[in-house]
């Protein structure tokens, strides 16, 4: 079993900024994929970014320009910076270890992002 622990979520003011962080309590053979999905109220679960062990990276439409995911494959941790926040980006954000093109297979327990003035 893996943990994913989640840090950085708060409450920001439209145009901010928040720096997302999540720990991998260990790697996982076959694993090789890190990434973000987030739940707003009432929506369904949708994809934020995810990256490679080897720095591919892939983000929704609606966040492109605006966030920035990265990675430290030595400490298994990822990140992501979110810039220019929207009030539509307010959900909480999941954290996602899973194989590179299929679903993940671990979640973490979320962390909270509101963007209201």
């Amino acid at each position: 079993q893996v943990q994913l622990v989640e840090s950085g979520g708060g409450l920001v003011q439209p145009g901010g900024s928040l720096r997302l962080s999540c720990a991998a309590s260990r790697s996982i053979l076959g694993i090789n994929t890190m990434g973000w999905y987030r739940q707003a109220p009432g929506k369904e679960r949708e994809l934020v970014a995810t990256i490679s062990s080897r720095s591919t990276t892939n983000y929704a439409d609606s966040v492109k320009g605006r966030f920035t995911i990265s990675g430290d494959n030595a400490k298994n941790t990822v990140y992501l910076q979110m810039n220019s926040l929207k009030p539509e980006d307010t959900a909480v954000y999941y954290c996602t270890m899973a194989t590179w093109g299929r679903d993940p297979a671990y979640w973490g327990q979320g962390t909270q992002v509101t963007v209201s003035s």
